[in-house]
């Protein structure tokens, strides 16, 4: 089978495309014909950490159809169509290949009707907005239609993929949401995810804007630059609101405003997927179903996530394009045909 592969830390050129053999399932794991293999910045990065294996395929999140279980695998079968996620979590193979093996928990079925592009779009992204929307003091721990009703949800970074998938959530479940963004272009984009309302954050009175929308304050922020914002939060947050940032976009520091952090009781959450824990993971990725039953979680220009696809060989061309910033959503059409 082909797979993408690289053996030491590096830019984009350390990745290269091999003949590798068919991975076999051990107890507990199933194996996935790979059709589209969704890239993060995460994937990125870690290729330019260094190489925790003698070699590793790239790619965290994914999207194909079951083609062998292993040894005490229930709860799957062969054909049935799944969204991967943490496919290179601890492990030397993720989903710029063929075919990948997962543990059987890391592949989540697809509901009827829903691509791959949209499961290979969900992973990173949609379980990073299902934890950032969670974890409020006095909750939901759930997501669901009705959880937020009543709340105000602020997403800085709205046309980003995490943004996106935030602010769709967070309309699924019931709350108002206002995206902040940079430019025109990407207020259309949190607009067609979404958002109801858009506000420049590079405009003076952005803190204004917010707060003829939530007088009494934001519920929830999902936040992708702490060390920009910091000040724009404190001043719009509710009392008793949660922020929970996911990323170091703008700085790996940040100063707090801290008279209206602790007046209002805020609860700053940082979070991260790899440490946050197998039941949080969970319980995201059985929301995220839901969500996408209920037809939640579309992507596409229309949708508000423009898609740039590359083909398999092409896979460092598509980590060189989410790093130097492709607005929406980079996959890999690895079967063919996908798109």
């Amino acid at each position: 089978m082909r797979a993408i592969v690289y053996s030491r830390a590096g830019d984009s050129s350390v990745l290269s495309l091999a003949d590798q053999d068919l991975p076999v399932p051990g107890p507990g794991e199933v194996r996935v014909k790979v059709a589209v293999s969704g890239v993060n910045p995460t994937d990125w990065k870690a290729r330019e950490s260094g190489a925790a294996f003698a070699e590793v395929v790239p790619n965290q999140d994914g999207a194909g159809t079951v083609d062998a279980v292993g040894d005490g695998v229930g709860d799957l079968s062969v054909g049935d169509r799944v969204w991967i996620y943490l496919a290179q979590h601890g492990r030397p193979t993720g989903t710029a290949q063929e075919y990948t093996v997962v543990p059987s928990h890391r592949a989540v079925r697809l509901p009827d009707g829903v691509g791959f592009d949209v499961g290979a779009s969900l992973g990173v992204p949609a379980m990073t907005a299902h934890r950032a929307l969670t974890v409020h003091d006095s909750g939901p721990d759930r997501l669901y239609p009705g959880a937020l009703d009543g709340r105000v949800v602020l997403v800085a970074g709205g046309a980003g993929a995490v943004g996106h998938a935030a602010i769709q959530l967070a309309v699924w479940a019931g709350a108002t949401v206002i995206a902040t963004v940079s430019s025109e272009a990407k207020s259309a984009l949190a607009r067609a995810a979404g958002a109801h309302h858009v506000v420049n954050y590079r405009d003076a009175d952005a803190a204004a804007q917010i707060s003829s929308v939530a007088p009494s304050g934001v519920d929830h922020i999902v936040e992708v630059s702490i060390a920009q914002n910091a000040d724009l939060d404190g001043e719009v947050i509710a009392n008793h609101g949660s922020l929970a940032f996911y990323a170091d976009n703008g700085g790996d520091r940040t100063t707090l405003p801290v008279r209206p952090v602790f007046a209002k009781n805020v609860r700053i959450q940082g979070l991260l997927l790899y440490t946050v824990g197998d039941g949080a993971l969970a319980t995201a990725a059985g929301d995220i179903t839901a969500a996408l039953v209920d037809g939640a979680l579309p992507v596409g220009a229309p949708a508000g996530l423009p898609l740039t696809w590359f083909p398999l060989e092409q896979t460092a061309q598509a980590h060189d394009a989410v790093e130097h910033g492709a607005v929406g959503k980079v996959l890999i059409d690895v079967s063919g045909g996908n798109h």
